[in-house]
């Protein structure tokens, strides 16, 4: 299965209508938060592939199309905050945006408010276990683990819960966004127990080997 993520900035390559034809085996989108909502419907219609997504920290209220409609979600997405999907075996869940450094913004979390929405999706993932035979493939965030690709200052600053929830579920993969990257030396991809951490900024394709059945 074969995977385009997105994250955090509109890449002219990707709102293109030839989209397609550059990316022409793309199974699923996945977003990973502060992307405009016409941008991430763009792709759904062009790719004519389902979408998967979390919101960033500056992901906030209905948004505007140039036509001047109104967008208050991606059509043909799924929101998964605090939420776990599987498409062909494959378990995704999400987890949505940054460390709160402003009071009553959207989107933002203490660590023990994180906490609380890694204790809300617990149950789900546990039904997986017992279902499929593993909690989770694939965690969608925006922001990235406490200590990996995260910067000092405190909007930057990644998530300890995060840790402790790669420790417990064992994920394949966490995808996240939020850190922008612009140079090459400057670590995108970092293996922690059994869990690979990509920054996917702005975007990446993945090449995703499906896990087999459970019996």
């Amino acid at each position: 299965m074969k995977i385009l993520a997105v994250s955090d900035r509109v890449v002219d390559r990707l709102y293109s209508s030839d989209v397609k034809q550059k990316y022409p085996d793309i199974d699923l989108l996945i977003g990973c938060g502060d992307l405009p909502y016409y941008y991430l419907d763009f792709l759904v219609s062009a790719m004519d592939v389902p979408m998967v997504y979390v919101l960033g920290n500056h992901d906030h209220g209905p948004q505007y199309t140039a036509d001047g409609g109104i967008l208050t979600s991606v059509r043909g997405g799924q929101h998964i905050h605090a939420r776990s999907v599987h498409f062909k075996n494959v378990l995704i869940a999400g987890l949505e945006g940054s460390m709160r450094y402003r009071r009553h913004s959207p989107h933002m979390y203490t660590e023990a408010e994180m906490r609380q929405q890694v204790t809300r999706l617990a149950p789900r993932l546990l039904i997986n276990r017992q279902r499929y035979g593993r909690y989770l493939d694939i965690l969608v965030t925006h922001s990235p683990p406490f200590g990996i690709h995260d910067r000092s200052d405190l909007p930057h600053t990644g998530f300890k819960s995060f840790l402790t929830f790669i420790k417990l579920f064992k994920p394949r993969y966490l995808l996240h966004g939020h850190i922008h990257v612009y140079r090459q030396n400057v670590p995108r991809v970092t293996k922690i127990e059994e869990t690979k951490v990509i920054n996917i900024y702005p975007f990446r394709v993945l090449d995703y080997e499906q896990p087999l059945t459970a019996d």
